[in-house]
């Protein structure tokens, strides 16, 4: 069973940055993508950012020029980067990775984030 830990959100002014961290308990080249999702309650998860081991990365058009997604992979842990945080960034940032194996892929449970003055 494969674990992935998040960690790194808190409470952020507007214009602030947060690191997040997402610790996979195997090596991430063995996955086909990860990525990081994000949700606020009543609404749907969505994705923020992801890779594939083909070498690209996509970002929501709501966060390109803002968010840097990178890895680690001696660390196996890949990275969300958050500039130019605003209140409407607020929300649980989700890690998943994706893999032959399993269908829906795998989820951290996720790190709360809230920009807030």
């Amino acid at each position: 069973q494969v674990q992935l830990v998040e960690s790194g959100g808190g409470l952020v002014q507007p214009g602030g940055s947060l690191r997040l961290s997402c610790a996979a308990s195997r090596n991430i080249l063995s996955f086909v993508s990860m990525g990081w999702y994000r949700q606020v309650p009543g609404k749907e998860r969505e994705l923020v950012a992801m890779y594939t081991n083909g070498g690209s990365t996509i970002y929501a058009d709501s966060v390109k020029g803002r968010f840097t997604m990178s890895r680690d992979n001696a660390k196996n842990t890949v990275y969300l980067q958050m500039n130019g945080l605003k209140p409407e960034d607020t929300a649980v940032y989700f890690c998943k990775a994706v893999d032959g194996y399993s269908v829906s892929g795998y989820w951290g449970k996720g790190t709360l984030v809230i920009v807030s003055e």
